[in-house]
């Protein structure tokens, strides 16, 4: 590659390394044993020490690199010094010296907005469901999702003592999607990854209706993403306001990137991306495989979710399909 990487991989390659230094926050936070647990919301609503300093580690890695790229975190943090040791400086020559999808080959500082959730699957964290945990970094522009970074801090803690953890992935639309191997679940199979801890009667609803063989419950927004690209589920929904847009950012841009073997279908767009609390929360309905969603019925909870996805809008048109299923269109 001749002349310097384009401002968006550069951007790329240093969340990449920035991820992985919230990672380490994560682990060391846990290991302290001093989770330092608030409930901001509720008791299904927590923030931990590890929350707070891997926000602080990533805006202030990133900010320092980028000053004019719109940075927006999950976590509502009072402005302070950051202390020095959480400051990220280093980025992913790997990513580097890969070429820019030239339609993002242009793009300036101040036309980026990146969404961070320092630690998904908080309360799992807290619970010790350590699988869950995730560190997202989303990379938007014109209100798409055009990049993420996943991070797994956690990654193999299950094989015990003197395993080494994590794992980071990371995709950009035209380039691909790297960090894990692409499976998908038996073609006779459907089964539908959904919350662990936010459930209510529309979401139970709209599982039940895509008669899955298999239900699996699991904290965080990117702990599901890999659920899917990794062949354990064939959809992910959440038939329900709560996720935000520093919960979608990162995966969608992931499974975008995976290529057609994808769709995402009935997840908000990152419409006015600028907003500085995420507003505008989102169903989600991520899947594979774009003939699962043929097993959505009966119509009215089509319709239904369809007004939750849409804001109260009336669904266009609902296509009747053999046996009551319906499709969105």
């Amino acid at each position: 590659m001749s002349g310097s990487p384009a401002v968006v991989m550069r951007l790329v390659a240093s969340a990449y390394a920035v991820a992985e230094k919230a990672g380490t926050i994560v682990r060391k936070v846990l290991h302290s044993g001093e989770l330092g647990i608030v409930e901001k919301t509720g008791a299904n609503d927590l923030q931990t020490l590890a929350d707070r300093l891997a926000q602080q580690s990533i805006c202030a890695s990133l900010s320092k690199r980028f000053p004019k790229i719109t940075i927006i975190g999950e976590e509502d943090l009072p402005s302070e010094v950051i202390q020095e040791d959480l400051i990220e400086t280093g980025q992913s020559e790997e990513i580097l010296q890969r070429s820019c999808p030239p339609e993002y080959s242009q793009l300036k500082e101040e036309e980026i907005v990146v969404w961070v959730d320092p630690l998904d699957g908080t309360k799992e964290y807290t619970e010790g469901l350590l699988d869950n945990v995730t560190v997202l970094i989303g990379i938007a522009y014109g209100g798409k999702a055009i990049a993420g970074v996943i991070n797994q801090p956690f990654y193999n803690y299950q094989l015990g003592a003197g395993t080494q953890l994590g794992r980071t992935m990371w995709g950009m639309l035209g380039l691909g999607a790297f960090g894990f191997q692409l499976q998908e679940v038996p073609g006779d199979r459907r089964i539908v990854t959904t919350t662990r801890s936010h459930s209510n009667k529309l979401v139970t609803d709209c599982v039940d209706a895509m008669e899955p063989h298999e239900v699996v419950r699991v904290g965080g927004a990117g702990n599901k993403i890999i659920q899917l690209v990794e062949g354990k589920a064939s959809a992910y929904v959440f038939a329900s306001p709560g996720c935000k847009k520093w919960d979608t950012c990162a995966p969608e841009a992931i499974l975008h990137a995976v290529g057609d073997e994808v769709q995402v279908v009935a997840v908000e767009e990152l419409a006015d991306h600028i907003s500085p609390k995420g507003e505008g929360d989102a169903p989600i309905i991520f899947t594979p495989a774009l003939d699962i969603f043929v097993w959505i019925r009966p119509q009215q909870v089509a319709q239904q979710a369809w007004n939750v996805a849409h804001l109260g809008q009336q669904c266009s048109r609902v296509e009747q399909l053999p046996t009551d299923k319906c499709l969105f269109l």
